[in-house]
């Protein structure tokens, strides 16, 4: 939930609130689902050994499968061809061209850990009902850190594996639940967070040799470890312990004293080091964007990066050598790229070309941020995108967008979705209500234990903002998310039943109680503090769980709803879209339903992503335009 953001980092074009852009009266294209759909989703993996290729995964396929790039660019070469599970890659090896790459179970998120060896696949993390993630490689290359629960379901211990044997071994049994934060580069300590709630957390740097735990912070607040420096002298981390945002700190681990390194007038999401601490990266969220900075960590001078108009740098990943960077570069008008940045002679490449270029980039909408005041007077952020065509004279309708977490955030990223339903004439306001992380820690606090109450009173003050802009048709509006989104669109529908015209919920979560005892095992770490922020459905929260789960109060439901769901969603089961379906069909209200069998916690595969899409469009166009014609 609040810790698991179905979530990613890609961002968007920031176009301030009051700013009008003077459009020339042109012809806008319109596109099928299909044709939005062939722009390729990619992320880079990292460098070869010798900078000449570069891993990337892609869904060109239909499927995520994984790709290599020449560096210099040209042609994609598909190592996999998977047409069921996808498949990611994570990185070349350290000092071969062998790759490692992780696959489920069609969306189970059961991770298990691959090798491919010149074209040989061989699976490193054997156990069959366990999950694996990779943790990171050892400096020298030798080794790589991976978590398994095959020792207990419910907690993620640390192993090393050595890469001439392939033998695990355990340096850190985790039997209370702590998460990993990261290990240094001698591999003598891990950064190990344990969380208090989901605001709060205390972090940690554990001593294998030793095996002894020191707490660096002395106050509640939400910390989060970031990287060693080169020589495990400190640990990096953020916390917003003394203000509204995250700052960046110092932890001296040979003193015990933390100091601040850097703070900003936003949340700082992240701080790295480059293989050999030539080079430290910043991330700062800035409004729903993304802002990075680079110094030479020998000068503290800022690396000049490129400029890309209209975009932004929303990842890098240095070579081992530090020549090299690559970086993922997209827009909300635009999907993300690849490009390869050569440190030395300032020169980049670009190795991707993920848009489809049946689409004219000029009828794709990029985002604005607005803010509007809600019920109590706090302004509620939002990312807005209004169809080319709409007007005074056109009003269009409009769906209010609500993303997942519930303390996520939406963000300015590129969303195929989106731009479908934009292009198709309906305008969307990503929300982010109270309880969205972003906006400092007293905002992300507004909702805990009122979830379907302020945050759903932010949406519908949403729903009054739009109804107020003239090129927008107010007596058409409805409510669209996924997973806690899908979870604000049953409640809209349930609790407030004549705000939405329609109502689109995505793998929501219906019943509370259920979820809340269902969770997946892994999630042990913070179960607890899921519990202080929702309510612990073995206690007398059970009666506010039960106030607030739309499938006990679907007799209100009046408006036309589609429900959306994977079949192998660990987080939310599919019982809760097959109950709120049957439930709501009994009052005689349209009710559609779209299941997938191959799909878990959102969908990947582009043939099911078309269809998906496809029924959403088609939903609207019959219950909120009154059409049905879809191209």
């Amino acid at each position: 939930m609040k810790q698991i953001s179905l979530v990613t980092a890609m961002l968007f074009l920031l176009i301030s609130c009051g700013e009008k852009e003077t459009k020339t009266e042109r012809e806008v294209a319109q596109y099928s689902i299909a044709q939005f759909m062939d722009n390729e989703a990619v992320f880079g993996s990292g460098f070869s050994k010798d900078n000449s290729t570069v891993l990337v995964s892609s869904n060109r396929s239909g499927i995520y499968n994984i790709y290599t790039v020449p560096a210099s660019g040209g042609e994609m070469k598909a190592l996999t061809s998977s047409d069921s599970s996808s498949v990611y890659s994570i990185s070349y090896f350290p000092n071969d061209d062998r790759i490692l790459f992780r696959m489920d179970g069609n969306g189970d998120e059961i991770y298990k850990i691959f090798m491919m060896d010149d074209g040989e696949i061989t699976r490193l993390t054997p156990a069959e009902n366990a999950r694996a993630l990779f943790y990171g490689w050892s400096k020298d290359g030798n080794k790589l850190y991976y978590g398994s629960n095959e020792r207990d379901s419910r907690f993620t211990d640390v192993y090393e594996m050595d890469l001439e044997t392939f033998s695990p071994n355990m340096i850190f049994d985790n039997k209370d639940a702590y998460d990993f934060g990261g290990i240094s580069n001698t591999g003598k300590y891990i950064a190990f967070s344990k969380a208090l709630n989901t605001n709060d957390s205390d972090l940690y740097v554990y001593d294998i040799a030793e095996q002894s735990f020191t707490k660096i912070n002395e106050s509640q607040s939400g910390n989060s470890a970031q990287d060693f420096s080169v020589d495990d002298t400190y640990l990096y981390y953020t916390t917003d312990a003394d203000g509204e945002f995250a700052v960046a700190m110092r932890y001296d681990i040979t003193n015990n004293t933390s100091e601040k390194v850097l703070e900003k007038d936003w949340d700082i999401r992240g701080v790295g080091f480059s293989h050999n601490g030539k080079y430290r990266t910043v991330f700062i969220n800035e409004d729903a964007a993304n802002t990075l900075e680079i110094t030479e960590t020998a000068t503290g001078k800022n690396l000049d990066l490129p400029n890309f108009d209209n975009e932004f740098i929303t990842g890098i990943r240095f070579s081992r050598d530090e020549t090299m960077a690559l970086l993922n570069v997209g827009g909300s008008h635009t999907p993300t790229n690849l490009y390869a940045y050569n440190l030395e002679n300032k020169e980049h490449v670009k190795l991707t070309d993920a848009l489809n270029d049946e689409i004219n980039p000029e009828d794709l909408v990029a985002a604005e941020i607005i803010r509007y005041p809600s019920f109590d007077g706090l302004d509620i952020p939002s990312v807005y995108y209004k169809p080319h065509n709409a007007s005074a004279d056109n009003p269009v309708p409009a769906l209010v967008w609500v993303h997942g977490g519930p303390g996520g955030q939406s963000r300015q990223g590129f969303s195929s979705l989106i731009q479908y339903l934009v292009n198709h004439g309906y305008a969307v306001l990503a929300v982010n209500n109270r309880g969205s992380s972003g906006y400092g820690k007293t905002f992300f606090q507004l909702d805990d234990q009122n979830h379907g109450e302020g945050d759903l009173q932010d949406c519908i003050e949403g729903k009054n903002w739009l109804a107020q802009q003239p090129d927008i048709d107010g007596d058409r509006i409805g409510i669209i998310g996924g997973s806690y989104g899908g979870y604000m669109t049953m409640a809209a529908l349930t609790f407030a039943p004549e705000e939405f015209d329609v109502g689109v919920n995505i793998f929501g979560v219906t019943n509370w109680l259920r979820t809340l005892k269902s969770i997946p095992p892994w999630w042990e770490s913070f179960k607890d503090a899921l519990y202080l922020e929702m309510g612990d459905p073995n206690t007398e929260d059970s009666i506010r769980l039960h106030r607030i789960s739309p499938l006990f109060h679907t007799e209100n439901v009046t408006k036309p709803l589609l429900v959306l769901q994977g079949a192998t969603d660990p987080r939310v089961l599919q019982i809760e879209s097959d109950e709120i379906v049957e439930n709501v069909r009994k009052n005689g209200v349209p009710v559609e339903y779209v299941l997938f069998e191959d799909e878990g916690h959102g969908f990947v595969k582009k043939e099911n992503q078309i269809k998906a899409n496809e029924s959403i469009l088609e939903f609207l166009n019959t219950h909120l335009k009154g059409e049905t014609e879809v191209n």
